[in-house]
């Protein structure tokens, strides 16, 4: 299985992956369910928990030709029978040879779900059938598997309305598993966003502010921001297609803010408008200790016909080129200099490792680079990254790993390949003569456990 073919390592980096492979998994950031936890259900059918909420997935089968229809997903899908998807997703297994999803894939089928037949159209249904004989399993529901899979934190993702209910629960249950929040107030910030009124309606409902008026709204933004740290929240997180940051006076930002409202912003005063609000955040997030992530350089639902028939979230989402140094030239020398201020930044745009990202990590005591996203997080991917960044940011100016994923299954997988790209890693590094074998075991430690525990701040919270 190429997902678990630890011993193919060579002895250095097998040396450090053994010193790092067991510590336990700090997710910081991503996109799963609370309510998983909050409810502790069985999980779905095996298509409704493997393929269909899986874009890396289906956007490969979408590639040659498989309707997403076919697949369960969307208005064309609804009644599919799930062993059908799972079968037709069998039926292209092959498609997934070279990508890490076909390592995170066997991972979970072999390890976390322990199937030991080949994975291949003809095993297709009695593999299913173990599946589903294993979710309904007191074992493999949601908490079984947080404590199985030695989770010490997982945040999730949240709008900045919700009412974190799920959240409560969970607190309210006696259960140990910590699950925290994360805020995210894309749609109340950029007003070019669907959801941009809705959830300016539904912020002034919860708050009881009036959020026509700016610095109302901004009161309203402290109140929930206060609230996701009251339920644990360590870290804002910001979309940022394209990434521009100003600062401008009150009366402008007033006057924007009113046009927002009323819906009436051209889009250059749309993308102001946004880049006054990320710096707005910036501020907050110096004052109340939330760490800022910025993900920036996804150009969404580029596939217009499929964003109209099926919605967002559908593959479709390609990477763009970033300008990081000029996009956050205002947040950086309004809130850079501040020793409370911290910033992850994200990017898809590898190109800017070595030219712009490790120098300003190298300068800039707020910011930290977050480990390889989305299109990039491979064990290639992770090697670009390391030889990118390191000569000039050093290692404790990343932000370690988190693996972002909607997959809950897959955590435990995406943490083995980052690890293993650690080991690889290092050892090429022990091999160069950069460092001994005692400070790899270091950093071994620090880029698969520490990192992120300090990045997030988990530790003060």
């Amino acid at each position: 299985m190429i997902g678990t073919r630890t011993s193919e390592l060579p002895p250095v980096a097998m040396s450090i992956y053994e010193g790092i492979r067991d510590l336990p998994i700090v997710s910081p950031h991503g996109h799963c369910d609370p309510a998983w936890w909050a409810d502790d259900a069985r999980f779905p059918d095996p298509a409704a928990l493997l393929i269909q909420p899986d874009h890396y997935v289906f956007r490969m089968l979408y590639s040659q030709g498989v309707s997403l229809g076919d697949l369960g997903i969307g208005p064309d899908g609804r009644g599919r029978d799930s062993r059908d998807v799972f079968g037709l997703f069998m039926q292209h297994w092959d498609l997934f040879l070279g990508t890490p999803s076909r390592q995170w894939l066997e991972y979970t089928f072999h390890h976390t779900l322990e199937i030991e037949a080949p994975l291949s159209p003809e095993t297709a249904d009695a593999i299913y059938d173990q599946i589903e004989a294993k979710l309904v399993s007191p074992d493999f529901r949601p908490r079984a598997l947080f404590d199985r899979f030695d989770i010490s934190l997982l945040a999730t993702t949240d709008p900045a309305t919700s009412a974190l209910s799920e959240h409560a629960a969970i607190a309210a249950s006696g259960w140990s598993g910590r699950i925290v929040p994360t805020f995210r107030p894309d749609d109340l910030l950029n007003p070019q966003r669907s959801g941009y009124s809705v959830a300016l309606f539904e912020l002034a409902e919860m708050t009881g502010r009036d959020t026509g008026n700016y610095q109302e709204f901004l009161a309203a933004l402290r109140d929930r921001r206060a609230a996701f740290r009251n339920a644990g929240a360590t870290a804002t997180d910001h979309d940022v297609p394209e990434l521009v940051t100003c600062w401008l006076d009150r009366d402008q930002i007033a006057a924007l803010h009113q046009g927002a409202v009323a819906g009436t912003l051209s889009q250059d005063e749309a993308r102001a408008y946004y880049g006054h609000m990320l710096v707005e955040m910036a501020q907050m997030s110096a004052d109340d200790g939330l760490v800022m992530q910025i993900h920036a350089g996804s150009r969404r639902n580029t596939n217009q016909a499929l964003f109209d028939a099926v919605g967002p979230d559908m593959g479709a989402d390609i990477p763009g080129a970033i300008n990081w140094v000029g996009g956050m030239a205002a947040l950086l020398n309004r809130v850079g200099n501040d020793p409370r201020f911290r910033v992850l930044v994200f990017t898809l745009d590898e190109s800017t490792y070595a030219r712009e990202l490790a120098p300003m990590a190298g300068h800039w005591p707020c910011l930290r680079i977050g480990p390889p996203w989305w299109f990039h997080d491979s064990l290639n991917g992770i090697r670009r990254y390391f030889d990118n960044v390191v000569e000039t940011a050093g290692y404790y100016n990343l932000a370690g790993f988190n693996d972002d994923t909607r997959a809950f299954l897959s955590i435990p997988a995406r943490h083995d390949l980052w690890r293993r790209g650690v080991a690889l890693h290092l050892a090429d590094q022990i091999e160069r003569g950069f460092f001994n074998q005692s400070e790899a075991t270091g950093l071994g430690q620090w880029l698969a456990h520490d990192a992120a525990v300090d990045s997030y701040r988990l530790e003060s919270n």
